[in-house]
């Protein structure tokens, strides 16, 4: 790579982070259905033109903007999962939410971009989806590995929901039990509910020690999956 090559490569690099931060004050200051490229433009003292070519249009900047909060999150997710690796499943569960939670109390604005109010005309791409897995894929090895070792105590699943849970089944984990993985979305739901609830000022008034109201909400999730004591082995 050429000098000149080089010195453009990290000059758009710190461009396109610039633009991404400003952004950011923005969805602060004014929420994501108001994001301006123009306004960013402004405010960095860039052309539009200018800023035209590094993002196209606001939807562009806003996949951006939401493919880097997910990536934030599952990063969040993923180190703390990585800390209580040697723990058993439940523990291990209950860090992964409880990570979600507080990275979501730091990252309020992020954290509305991508389980908040949807965006009004703006329709998130593909390209989304693997950023968005990371936290959901934590939590479906966690119940895997509980499946191949201890094993998991499987939820009751009425006879008229089977079919879709099987279809769920082989989307997403077709070495889990229907039972499971419709308990794990189900779980997946909830989880962000919760964190939502709290963020978005529902639990005002209504519950005071949030850490620990959280903590006990996240092993209730973990026994809905069915990860409880005695675990029968996957065979059971």
């Amino acid at each position: 790579m050429s000098t000149a090559h080089g010195a453009r490569a990290r000059a758009r690099i710190e461009v396109t982070a610039a633009i991404k931060d400003e952004a950011r004050r923005q969805l602060a200051a004014e929420g994501a259905a108001r994001l301006s490229l123009r306004a960013v433009a402004r405010e960095l003292g860039m052309a539009s033109s200018a800023l035209y070519r590094y993002f196209p249009s606001r939807d562009e900047l806003l996949t951006a903007l939401i493919i880097d909060a997910y990536d934030s999150l599952g990063e969040r997710a993923e180190a703390a999962h990585a800390a209580a690796a040697a723990a058993g499943p439940v523990q291990r569960w209950t860090t992964v939410c409880e990570a979600v939670r507080d990275w979501a109390l730091d990252h309020p604005h992020e954290y509305a971009l991508i389980y908040g109010t949807p965006v009004p005309g703006y329709t998130a791409p593909q390209t989304t989806v693997p950023a968005a897995a990371r936290v959901g894929l934590l939590l479906i090895g966690i119940a895997r590995d509980a499946y191949r070792g201890l094993g998991l105590a499987r939820p009751s699943l009425p006879a008229d929901l089977r079919p879709e849970a099987e279809r769920m089944a082989a989307d997403l984990a077709p070495d889990l039990p229907p039972e499971t993985v419709t308990a794990l979305v189900a779980a997946w739901a909830q989880l962000f509910g919760l964190v939502g609830f709290e963020l978005f000022g529902q639990f005002n008034r209504l519950v005071e020690d949030r850490a620990a109201f959280f903590r006990h909400a996240a092993g209730q999730l973990a026994q809905g999956v069915g990860l409880v004591y005695p675990q029968r082995g996957p065979a059971s």
